[in-house]
């Protein structure tokens, strides 16, 4: 289902409900954080906002270059790159000036640890210069230098998969094999640096473009193989399931994720078929009319990135961690709630903002 402006209301619910799962997950005390993704999969937010992001960028391009042409289309990422390294840097500096005002108050110290306050106070012109280049990446901030990168290649990519699928997808996976010795070649491959190496996560990216430009037919989706497809996508997902929850009960390497690991690849692979049969039987586009405010995020997703990477940090201060049991669990849902609501309402009153902005211009123009 498209709205009145083109957009894919489905791929702007998912966005909004992965934005709000980013959060919470970065909420030390957070009750719901233990029904997200990662509780029952090897995958978690992140592969689906990698993945919706390759998708949202094709659909973007593809739109741009019908409509104005291939030079646009291709300042339009430009642009988009600027835009996105721009939201890096005021995410680093909210980060760091949270774990300032953290460590002055003498409050919630693994906090000001994770926002990398204390490093940067020891060599601020180094640290800033770091940041600058992409070469340290003050904690929430980590996610937005390979979007820099991905930005840049979409002119690329998204005109080589139109032409060939396999192509791409082949270059793609061969790059995503060799993503530990090219980020060695680059050194980018320490976890301190670079929690996503971008090399293996562009296969993510990839993957959205490729569903946006080559999508599976309809007529493939009723044959008998699609059918058999979704049963065994189904039990590969309770498979899945099962082993994270009853066998791999410890916290898994942090490199595993760094780097992609094939396992996350597979298991995001047989959800997101499963996602798709619900697109497709209209369930998610039903959900998404219900929920309006959950798409008003997804359409405003890089500054709810931003100002998300700020609430987690507000809500998890404010939320206090002495309770344990039942009582912990309460406190840990109301911070929940709190900051699901900043979001939406940030949300809300970011588009509204927009639209008066677009009304004021359109008034000049009538004025003109």
């Amino acid at each position: 289902m498209e709205t009145r402006r083109g957009r894919s209301i489905e791929v702007d619910f998912f966005r909004g409900v992965v934005l709000i799962v980013i959060v919470l997950d970065h909420i030390p005390g957070s009750t719901l954080s233990h029904l997200m993704l990662h509780a029952y999969a090897m995958c978690d937010s992140a592969e689906v906002f990698v993945f919706l992001g390759g998708y949202a960028s094709a659909a973007a391009y593809t739109a741009v270059l019908a409509g104005r042409g291939e030079n646009a289309a291709k300042m339009r990422f430009f642009k988009r790159c600027w835009e996105i390294y721009r939201a890096y840097l005021l995410t680093a500096v909210l980060t760091l000036v949270s774990g300032a005002i953290l460590a002055v108050l003498h409050l919630n110290r693994p906090m000001v640890e994770l926002t990398g306050w204390t490093p940067f106070a020891l060599q601020p012109l180094r640290s800033a210069l770091n940041i600058a280049v992409l070469r340290q990446q003050p904690y929430l901030s980590s996610v937005l230098p390979m979007y820099v990168i991905f930005a840049l290649s979409v002119p690329f990519i998204v005109p080589l998969a139109r032409r060939s699928s396999l192509l791409a997808l082949g270059l793609s996976v061969l790059m995503w094999a060799l993503s530990r010795p090219l980020a060695t070649l680059f050194s980018i491959d320490d976890m301190s640096d670079w929690a996503f190496n971008p090399f293996a996560w562009q296969l993510m990216f990839v993957f959205g473009i490729l569903c946006r430009v080559q999508p599976v037919s309809e007529r493939f989706h009723t044959t008998r193989t699609a059918r058999w497809l979704t049963r065994v996508a189904v039990v590969a997902v309770l498979a899945f399931a099962i082993v994270k929850l009853f066998v791999l009960t410890q916290p898994l390497p942090g490199v595993l994720k760094q780097n992609l690991s094939l396992d996350r690849v597979i298991n995001f692979i047989v959800i997101a078929w499963v996602a798709a049969q619900f697109v497709r039987m209209g369930s998610i586009a039903w959900l998404a009319q219900r929920l309006p405010a959950v798409v008003t995020v997804g359409r405003t997703g890089l500054v709810c990135f931003v100002a998300g990477t700020l609430v987690s940090l507000v809500v998890d201060t404010a939320t206090p961690h002495m309770f344990n049991g039942f009582r912990g669990l309460l406190v840990g849902l109301g911070g929940d709630l709190v900051a699901i609501g900043a979001l939406l309402m940030i949300a809300r009153g970011w588009n509204l903002w927009k639209e008066q902005q677009a009304r004021a211009a359109a008034n000049s123009a009538e004025c003109g």
